[in-house]
């Protein structure tokens, strides 16, 4: 499966752990994301991507992605999307916060104090069309680590009290505590009489994207939460939870299927959902959450083979397009922006280990 999946120069000959080898990989991912733009810079796709170019920087210390950031900030004028309640449009913003940490430029933070004070105060749309704000799984990627980030930097604890109340919702709506998942959004929910969308084998749809969307928006939530953060426990036992349910779920080639409970409807490897899955994992290894000598094997087949996906140019293959459910159509020329971002999110953890 990995052969025909790979089309890489980096090859398996290559020491793929090394850390000249990790970083080399991740700035020819970014060099060739940033040259192929594909979105309007405050989209939701792009802040995945930023957040891995930010991970990147972190990691190589490149002066070239910080320039990269300079210039997307500048020419979003360090603003949200436009829609102020919904999570897709200030996924963006961690990105800012994360530069503004580094360079101290108020304006580089404004914008996000403003548009979390509008969300405290307001409701919005969101909430009358689907009765809650973040009614869909990626919603705890996009906004979560955002509200958290403001909170550290501004001392201001009721950013994380708004994130508790919203976050809560969308688990009390989504959270599937026996199969520790989360359904996409409610249209993917199995009724009383066992009645909804269901897979050709007959098991639910979990999106593999959109639990990777989850799982790493929770590893960047709890990097900013305060120790003694009454609400602390429950998000890292939700992380505990999905990695491990998620580690019975990776298959004999090291990857994800892009439905994680019928790999076999589903072409090869999904770079994006996979790329979450090794960040979160790695992480919790470095952190020592996890049980090294369970979860380092794991971490390292799914590294290994995510390489395999990479083209010699830095193009992240085989991944799923813009969707909001598991897709068939994709192969190991298709590429999007958030797949770089989940791949250099994954190096940023993998070269710690």
């Amino acid at each position: 499966m990995l052969a025909a999946q790979a089309s890489n120069s980096f090859g398996q000959s290559t020491d793929l752990f090394k850390r000249k080898n990790i970083e080399a990989t991740m700035l020819t991912v970014a060099k060739w994301q940033l040259a192929n733009p594909k979105h309007k810079l405050w989209d939701w796709t792009n802040g995945a991507f930023y957040a891995g170019v930010f991970a990147a920087y972190e990691t190589t210390k490149s002066p070239d992605l910080t320039t990269a950031m300079l210039e997307m900030g500048e020419k979003n004028e360090w603003k949200p999307g436009p829609r102020f309640d919904h999570a897709d449009d200030i996924v963006i913003n961690q990105t800012y916060l994360d530069v503004y940490r580094i360079k101290k430029d108020k304006k580089m933070l404004q914008p996000t104090i403003d548009v979390a004070e509008r969300l405290k105060k307001e409701t919005g749309p969101e909430v009358a069309k689907h009765g809650i704000t973040w009614w869909w799984c990626d919603a705890l990627f996009m906004a979560p680590p955002t509200l958290a980030k403001l909170a550290k930097i501004t001392g201001d604890r009721s950013y994380l009290d708004l994130n508790d109340r919203f976050f809560l919702e969308t688990y009390d709506l989504l959270w599937d505590k026996e199969e520790r998942l989360y359904a996409r959004d409610a249209s993917y929910l199995i009724d009383a009489k066992g009645e909804g969308k269901r897979e050709a084998n007959g098991k639910k749809i979990f999106w593999s994207r959109g639990n990777g969307w989850v799982v790493g928006g929770l590893v960047r939530l709890l990097k900013e939460l305060p120790k003694d953060h009454p609400k602390r426990e429950f998000y890292l036992t939700q992380y505990k939870q999905m990695i491990e349910r998620v580690a019975t779920l990776q298959q004999t080639d090291g990857l994800w299927r892009s439905s994680l409970l019928d790999p076999d409807s589903y072409p090869g490897g999904e770079a994006s959902g996979s790329g979450f899955y090794i960040y979160a994992m790695a992480w919790g290894i470095n952190n020592k959450i996890l049980d090294r000598k369970k979860y380092l094997p794991l971490a390292k087949r799914a590294w290994t083979a995510l390489n395999s996906l990479v083209h010699a140019d830095g193009k992240v293959g085989w991944t799923q397009p813009i969707g909001a459910d598991p897709r068939r159509n994709f192969n190991a020329d298709s590429w999007e922006v958030y797949g770089a971002g989940a791949f250099m999110l994954a190096g940023s953890e993998i070269v710690k280990l």
